[in-house]
């Protein structure tokens, strides 16, 4: 039977497609705060249109201290705000270990990226992705962990990672373009273990402000205040953590410019 007189279609719209399958469990992450812990400064320098370099040095006291390098090229074909091929990135750290990712369009809804992992002189891991980018579909191939679900829609996003070790759940919801809620699911059926966390982010940008939330399953609370200094290249940082089933606490303070 045809629809009702006057029912509107079921995809009034084209839904797009959802980017790649990296980019949507990221979505949910980056509203998560970073932990925070000692003292960070960060100074970034960008070279050209197609070279940028960042050095970080973090003094912690709980953990291990350190110095890292990284570098980013990028090439002259932009498909998108955060795709621009070829895009190489490299960081290194004071003991010598590696993290390499090399990313580069092969035709119009064909990607290929390649990442590599050493630590100190031994190599670690290594993975090759390839992606296709259809109407309003992704579709990709690991060697390594493999992906096999996600789906997007304009103010949320929804993937779910598979693999030998368990299960991996991420929902991203975008509620206005002051508040966006992210939640995390992860299964380990190796270790018989899961875990769930919540995440928000309070932005106000007359205040140059953004304030990200965390509260887990682990009874864990925690957040990250950053504050932006215009017209100085300046962002300050403060975030504290408290764990009450363990009793602990740790905060920390950062700095980047650039």
């Amino acid at each position: 039977m045809g629809n009702a007189e006057g029912r509107a279609p079921r995809r009034a719209e084209p839904r797009g497609n959802p980017g790649s399958f990296d980019e949507l469990h990221r979505l949910c992450k980056e509203v998560f705060p970073p932990q925070l812990e000692g003292v960070k400064l960060i100074v970034t320098k960008t070279l050209s249109s197609h070279f940028q370099v960042t050095h970080t040095v973090h003094m912690s006291a709980l953990g291990p201290s350190g110095y890292r390098f990284n570098a980013t090229f990028v090439g002259d074909r932009q498909l998108g705000p955060a795709e621009v091929f070829p895009t190489l990135l490299g960081d290194m750290d004071s003991s010598g270990s590696l993290n390499a990712q090399a990313v580069q369009l092969l035709g119009e809804r064909l990607r290929a990226k390649a990442v590599f992992q050493t630590h100190q002189a031994r190599f670690v891991t290594w993975q090759f992705d390839g992606e296709y980018r259809g109407e309003d579909c992704t579709a990709t191939l690991t060697l390594g962990n493999p992906d096999l679900l996600g789906g997007s829609a304009p103010n949320w996003v929804t993937t779910l990672n598979v693999g030998y070790g368990g299960a991996h759940a991420s929902y991203y919801h975008r509620a206005n373009e002051q508040v966006q809620v992210g939640v995390e699911l992860e299964a380990n059926t190796r270790l018989q273990e899961s875990s769930f966390a919540f995440g928000y982010q309070l932005s106000l940008p007359r205040a140059n402000v953004v304030f990200r939330g965390l509260l887990d399953s682990n009874w864990s609370v925690g957040g990250v205040l950053e504050k932006k200094l215009p017209p100085l290249p300046v962002t300050l940082a403060l975030g504290a953590f408290l764990n009450h089933w363990r009793s602990r606490f740790h905060c920390g303070f950062s700095v980047t410019v650039g």
